[in-house]
């Protein structure tokens, strides 16, 4: 029975996760109906889904004693071999989220009008945070040895991030107008753009 629970709130998170999260980045889209206290609003967004992306990584551990017992497909009987994996998909994503907070600064949880376009990590990917941040995920489900996980989590991702760069770069072309479009064109969103 829990591990239904477990199931449903891990849905439930992610849902609300994403849909918290895809509002918290739109806050020039947000002023037009709320005025400067669209900003404000964004940051508590921002932190409310940071609460539930906070659970999905619960629910994620708790699946190793509380699994489906439908789809506990096991990626292998030795548990080594996805910590392994997970630790593999970590430790860089790690490096490039920590880099990304650190040149969007307080942007990161609270947006600002006088924000300027960061430099840093941002003048070779656009999205560095995203980049970092959703693979945890699916890192979780690999330590956590479950192939199921493995498989939701990524489709998870696969739909999400380009949903919510969408979202957040029409916000930004309203913010920044004419210089984030010459941004995005010379600026991967998520890997580097070489140039010929």
């Amino acid at each position: 029975m829990f591990d239904w629970i477990n199931f449903g709130s891990l849905l439930l998170s992610i849902f609300l996760f994403s849909y918290l999260y895809t509002l918290s980045i739109q806050p020039v889209k947000r002023e037009k109906r709320k005025d400067d206290q669209a900003w404000r609003q964004c940051m508590k967004l921002r932190v409310i889904a940071s609460f539930f992306e906070l659970i999905i990584v619960i629910n994620l551990i708790l699946w190793i004693w509380f699994p489906i017992s439908l789809v506990n497909w096991k990626l292998h009987t030795n548990y080594i071999i996805g910590i392994l994996i997970g630790i593999l998909i970590t430790i860089p994503c790690l490096i490039i989220l920590l880099k990304g907070m650190r040149d969007a600064g307080q942007e990161s949880i609270q947006p600002s009008k006088e924000t300027p376009m960061y430099g840093g990590i941002y003048n070779y990917i656009r999205h560095p945070q995203s980049l970092g941040e959703f693979p945890l995920f699916i890192a979780i489900a690999f330590i956590v040895n479950s192939w199921f996980l493995i498989i939701l989590m990524s489709v998870y991702v696969i739909i999400y991030v380009p949903i919510m760069i969408y979202y957040e770069e029409q916000d930004l072309i309203k913010r920044f107008g004419e210089k984030y479009r010459q941004y995005q064109k010379r600026t991967g969103a998520l890997f580097p753009r070489f140039k010929k």
